[in-house]
Formats: C-alpha cells, sequence, structure tokens
C-alpha cells in the first residue's frame, strides 16, 4: 500500500510542482488582456485627464501583480514575440589607434591598422594577436617598436611586455563596458526582458524583444556618448593649414601628370581682405553667400569692389572654364566657402578665397554641403596630409546642418570647426543629464549637471574664454558652440541641436548611462515583427498540436491501453520541459518549439522500445506482471544510449552555438531528461497503479488478454 502511494506522489508532485511554475505565466497573459482594455478605454475617453485616470486604476488595481508575473512568466523570443536580434562588434583596431600617442602616429602605423583592419573583416581572430602580427611584419623591419608609439606613464615599466599587458587589459575592459554600458541604455530605454551576451573576443549579442522603433535602438546601440568640451580655434592657422593641404594636392596631380614644378610655399602675411581677388563662382560659394552666421552675423559680399575686378585671376572665362580652373587650383578648399571676420565690423562675415598667399589673421567661418562632407573628410584622413594640420588641432563638422539656411535653400549646409585637440572637460564630470525645451525657441535641448570638480573647472574654463566660442562635441561631431558670454557658475550646461525630442531622450539616455570606451558597430542585424512572431506562434502550436494527435492516435490505435498511458506520458513530458524552461528563466524560440516537437517523437519511441519487450515476453508466455518487470528492464539500457549520444550532441550545441540554434539545443537537452523520467518511471508507475485493485487485465496490442498473474 505504501509502495502505492509512493508511485501515486511520484506522478503527482511533478505535475503540482510545474503547474505552479506555469502559473505566473497563465496570469500575466491574463493581466495584459485586462492591460489592452484599459488601453482601449483610455484612447476612447474624451481628454487625456481621463485617459491618465484609467491607466492610473490599472496601475494601482494589477500593476504591481503584471510586474510580478512579468518577472517568472515564460519568456518568449523574438522569432515569437517579434522584436530585433542584434551582433554588436568593438572596434578594438579604433581603440588601438587611440591609446597611441597622437605625434607619434606615421605612415607606418596607420599601415599596420588598416592590414590588422582588413584581416579581421574575414576572421574572428584575436583583435589585439594580429595587430602585433603585421606590427612585427611591417614595423618592426623599419626599425620601429612598441614602445616608438605606446606611453603607459612609468618609463622604468615602458617595456613591450608591459605595453602588451596593458593593450590587452584595455580590449578586454573596453568590452566588458560596452556591454554594461549597452544594458543600461537598454533598460533606461525600457525594453522589457533584454537578453544581453559576451561572444568571443569582441562581440555583444543582443535580443531585444517588442522592440518597435529601429532606428532609434541602432542609434542608442552605436553612440559611442564620448562628451568633451572643446575650445573652438578657427584662427588663420588652420586657413594657412587648407591652403598648403591644396598645395600638396595640386603638386600630386602634376606628378601623375608627369609635370615636374617647385614645391610652392604658403607667406604668412596680414594684408587687408579688401585686396582679396574676387570668388570664382562656385557651386559651395553661390549656395552659402546668404548663409547667416550666428546671432546676426551676416555675410557681406565684397566681390563687387573695383579692387576685386582688378586682381580677379579668373576675368574674361567662362563660368564653367572657372569651375575648372578653380576646382584643378584648389582641390581641396574648393570643397567648402570660407568666410573672414573683418575687424572692427561688428562681427560681419566677408567670403575668404585661397586665390591670394595673404592669410590675414583673425577668426573664421566655414561652411560645406552635405554632398562634399565625404570627400572633405577622405582627404583629412590621408597619412600625407594629416602632418599638415597642427598636431593640437583637429577638425571637426557639425552634427546638424544649419536649419534657416535649409528653409530657405532647401540644402543641408554643415558648419567645419577646427577645435583644440585636447578638451577643456569630458563628460566623466556629467551627474545627469535631463530632456526640455529651450523658453525662447521651444526646440529640444538636454540639459547636463556637473560633480563638485567639474562644476569648478567649468567654472574656470568660461572665466577664462570670455568672448570665445566652446564646442560641446559628441561622438565626434559638435553639437552647439556658443559664444561665452561670462563665467557660469553651478556646472549647468546643455546640448542643442537635436531635430525633435525622441532624439533629445535617446541623448539622454546614452549620456546617463555613460560613454562606450571603444566605438561599436553593428555587423549583424535582425527584426522580426509582431505581426510575423504572431504568425510563428500560430505555426508552431500547430504543428505541435497535430503531431501530438497523430502521436496520440497511433499509440491508442496500436498498442491499445498502453498507448493511453504512453499519450500520458507524452504530454506530461511536453508540459514539464516548458515548466523546467520557465523555471530556469530561459526563452522559447522557434527553433525550441522544434526541439519539443523532437522530444514528442523521443517520448514516444522510449514507450514503443518498452511495449515491444513486454509484447515479446508475453509471446513467450510470460505473466503480465513477469513481462512488464522484463520489458522495462531490457528497453532501459538502450532507452538510455540513445538519450545519451542526443545528449551529447545537444550539450556540443547549447555551448558552441548561440542565438536560435541555442533555443534548439536548450530545449532538447530538458526533454531528454524530462523524456527519461516519464518514459520509464511515470510510465511504469501508472502502469502498476492501473494493474492494482481489480484492474487485472491489460493490453499493449497483444492478440488476446493476459491476465495479471
Amino acid at each position: 500500500m505504501k509502495n502505492n502511494w509512493g508511485k501515486l506522489f511520484l506522478i503527482l508532485i511533478p505535475i503540482i510542482a510545474a503547474i505552479a511554475v506555469m502559473i505566473p505565466t497563465y496570469r500575466a497573459y491574463q493581466l495584459e488582456g485586462k492591460l489592452k482594455d484599459y488601453r482601449a478605454k483610455a484612447n476612447a475617453a474624451g481628454n487625456s485627464t481621463d485617459s491618465l485616470a484609467i491607466m492610473e486604476e490599472f496601475r494601482s488595481m494589477y500593476g504591481a501583480d503584471l510586474e510580478a508575473a512579468k518577472k517568472n512568466q515564460l519568456k518568449l523570443g523574438l522569432d515569437l514575440r517579434g522584436g530585433m536580434y542584434v551582433t554588436l562588434e568593438v572596434d578594438v583596431v579604433k581603440l588601438l589607434e587611440e591609446s597611441a600617442q597622437r605625434e607619434a602616429i606615421d605612415e607606418v602605423f596607420l599601415t599596420v591598422l588598416a592590414k590588422t583592419r582588413e584581416e579581421l573583416a574575414s576572421s574572428e581572430s584575436d583583435a589585439l594577436d594580429v595587430f602585433l602580427k603585421h606590427f612585427n611584419e611591417i614595423a618592426r623591419p623599419k626599425g620601429k617598436s612598441l614602445i616608438s608609439y605606446y606611453d603607459i606613464g612609468d618609463f622604468r615599466e615602458a617595456t613591450e611586455e608591459n605595453i602588451i599587458e596593458r593593450l590587452r587589459q584595455n580590449a578586454d575592459d573596453a568590452i566588458s563596458q560596452a556591454a554594461e554600458v549597452i544594458r543600461q541604455r537598454i533598460d533606461q530605454y525600457g525594453v522589457a526582458e533584454p537578453n544581453i551576451q559576451q561572444q568571443g573576443n569582441n562581440r555583444i549579442i543582443l535580443e531585444l524583444p517588442g522592440v518597435e522603433n529601429e532606428d532609434q535602438m541602432r542609434s542608442l546601440l552605436e553612440t559611442t556618448a564620448r562628451l568633451e568640451f572643446h575650445l573652438v580655434r578657427n584662427s588663420a592657422d588652420i586657413v594657412r593649414s587648407f591652403a598648403r593641404i591644396d598645395d600638396l594636392l595640386v603638386q600630386q596631380a602634376k606628378r601623375r601628370a608627369g609635370i615636374v614644378d617647385e614645391q610652392p610655399t604658403v607667406q604668412d602675411t596680414s594684408a587687408q581682405v579688401a585686396e582679396t581677388p574676387a570668388p570664382a563662382p562656385t557651386t559651395q560659394n553661390d549656395t552659402m553667400q546668404t548663409a547667416k552666421l550666428e546671432g546676426d552675423t551676416t555675410v557681406a559680399d565684397t566681390s563687387g569692389s573695383d579692387t576685386s575686378k582688378a586682381n580677379d585671376p579668373y576675368a574674361g572665362m567662362s563660368e564653367k572654364e572657372i569651375m575648372e580652373k578653380h576646382t584643378s587650383e584648389h582641390p581641396f578648399t574648393s570643397l567648402f566657402a570660407t568666410y573672414f571676420m573683418q575687424p572692427g565690423d561688428a562681427g560681419q562675415m566677408v567670403p575668404f578665397y585661397y586665390t591670394t598667399d595673404e592669410i590675414p589673421d583673425g577668426e573664421y567661418s566655414f561652411r560645406i554641403i552635405k554632398d562634399s562632407i565625404a570627400r572633405f573628410n577622405e582627404v583629412l584622413n590621408r597619412p600625407e596630409i594629416r602632418p599638415l594640420i597642427p598636431i593640437d588641432f583637429k577638425i571637426t563638422i557639425e552634427a546638424k546642418p544649419d536649419s534657416r539656411l535649409f528653409k530657405q535653400s532647401g540644402i543641408e549646409v554643415f558648419e567645419i570647426f577646427s577645435l583644440n585637440r585636447e578638451p577643456e572637460l569630458t563628460g566623466e564630470v556629467i551627474t545627469n543629464a535631463q530632456q526640455s525645451f529651450d523658453p525662447t525657441t521651444n526646440a529640444p535641448i538636454v540639459n547636463m549637471t556637473m560633480n563638485d570638480d567639474g562644476a569648478e573647472r567649468w567654472a574656470r574654463i568660461t572665466g577664462a574664454n570670455v568672448d570665445k566660442r566652446v564646442a560641446i562635441v559628441l561622438d565626434e561631431r559638435v553639437y552647439s558652440a556658443p559664444v561665452v558670454r561670462d563665467r557660469i557658475l553651478g556646472g549647468r550646461s546643455q546640448i542643442s541641436g537635436m531635430a525633435n525630442s525622441d532624439e533629445a531622450r535617446l541623448l539622454e539616455v546614452v549620456l546617463k548611462a555613460g560613454a562606450l570606451k571603444a566605438p561599436v558597430q553593428i555587423i549583424e542585424e535582425r527584426v522580426v515583427g509582431p505581426s510575423l512572431g504572431q504568425d510563428s506562434i500560430n505555426s508552431g502550436v500547430t504543428a505541435s498540436l497535430f503531431a501530438m494527435l497523430l502521436v496520440i492516435a497511433y499509440m491508442v490505435f496500436y498498442y491499445n491501453k498502453g498507448g493511453l498511458v504512453a499519450d500520458f506520458a507524452v504530454l506530461l513530458n511536453v508540459f514539464l520541459v516548458i515548466a523546467v524552461l520557465t523555471a530556469l528563466k530561459g526563452t522559447l524560440t522557434l527553433p525550441g518549439i522544434g526541439g519539443i516537437i523532437l522530444t514528442i517523437g523521443m517520448a514516444v519511441d522510449a514507450n514503443v522500445l518498452i511495449f515491444e519487450r513486454i509484447r515479446e515476453e508475453i509471446a513467450k508466455g510470460r505473466s503480465l506482471r513477469s513481462a512488464i518487470d522484463e520489458g522495462f528492464s531490457k528497453a532501459l539500457s538502450a532507452i538510455i544510449d540513445g538519450n545519451i549520444t542526443t545528449g551529447i550532441t545537444a550539450f556540443i550545441l547549447l555551448t558552441l552555438a548561440s542565438g536560435p540554434i541555442q533555443g534548439f539545443a536548450t530545449t532538447l537537452l530538458i526533454g531528454i531528461i524530462s523524456t527519461l523520467f516519464t518514459g520509464i518511471l511515470i510510465t511504469r508507475a501508472l502502469i502498476e497503479l492501473l494493474l492494482i485493485k481489480g484492474s487485472n487485465e491489460f493490453n499493449f496490442g497483444q492478440p488476446k488478454q493476459i491476465q495479471s498473474i
């Protein structure tokens, strides 16, 4: 009798435990249905006050229950729920470049980086190992060492081994920090139940259920969020550098054409702008002649002066000839327009042209149209061009086009900034960021608050640079460059230039989460819509039900009462697999449903082996109880062997694979364990319970009834 109670408990306890585990899932779906009803009522309400009251009623009555249920419910993967699957790659090569000393970077080092990036594009090798391989092949034969490019602080510790160790530590830290920062961003953005995993040496896998705005999410993930405050240095020095770039490009073109010419030089003089020759009517200049600069500053056109006409190098040429000559003589500076602020003219700007060697000292401004930006950056990034830019300068382009000029002409025009290379302040001092609106223009802004150290430094910086421009730079793009009118106390600042409040909200999120040590880029992306996810659920459930119904019908038809027992074990097996997956905080995916269907087949196979052995023993003349004992005993080794080999395969997939394949392997592995439990223990316990107290007959599909002896 006690033994029978034990068998009954063996059957009931797993069922009760599975039901308890699945209750939160049922409760969550029930409350989500209520939430949809409340949202429908809120949308149908006459005003916003009623809508808020309706949603507040739901939160007060069901909010806590829904949150608790969601924490313990069965999670659905992207292919069932909809959302984004993203693989991010941390740009370790960029980190290696930024870790090097700026003044030490030369063409040899840039070649090593280029070769490293080229190999990594088709390989998953460790980025630092690939870099060191190419460094040894390219740089060392030319007498270079890592010490030539990297400085780790203490000269006594500046050995090759210590530098490699420091670089590897920096790379590992950058990847771990990227995963954590991205996790914080996603949490603040409001994505429910994200799955974030670090894969390999430099990749991060994200599963983001329920994401509907893919563009915002891409921006959120790829934004490095390096916030810096730089002094603007649009001085004559950078104009002279631009002129030198023109000279170098012209000489390169002549050499390619077989023309030998002396290297021209740029004279450093301070002639009056009135002597500047008339402009070449390029598209760039024509577009931006009427552009308004900051404040009330306007562009004055002096091309009509007599002095300009007298010095015009393009006199007598057609417009087409002027364009061709100007572009050939100024291949770089013809990409953008340059303006000069005349002293004593209340900030009035006049166009400046590079047709003269006379470059007056003073303040300049630069404008470029969108179509020329790619060419502009490509020229500046050439190894032979980099040395022409002063080492303490950096060139950055405005994040957003001039909105006023865009409204006037429909052309996107951006300002080019020459900045101090070293920032005066970084985003590390930012303690809070809050989206808001400018009270005068109603444009979206982000207000920032600094810590005590940042506030003190900000006050000192602004106090020392009154009437100068300070650029607020985020990820190498200038969002705003206001003129400092007075010393700023309290550690408060703001970023403007966002197109809408959604963009301001994203900026708030990334600033709060912090900056990435190294840039990241999306190398793989899959988007599943909610409707497609629902279709997947319907298809998966239909396939599972159809498979189970066929199996149930076949087992009853072929094995009679034994088939009914096997069917119960199969249904319990499926229920246990889902319950265990829920308890382990796993995620059910479409491949996971495939694993469950495969589990059904394996569970049935176990019962078929047992029942066929029992039928063989009955055919030999054994009693029913003896045949059952012998059947389970002889089938056990075959069942265990088959499931172990499948389990090894599932474990390998679970360990080495990722994404959807892991979902399949997880459910398959759980299913194998559950199959052994239900197919061997539950099936036998149920059969023996049915053989007691008057149930003296049991049929496994054999031709005649065998008495229970």
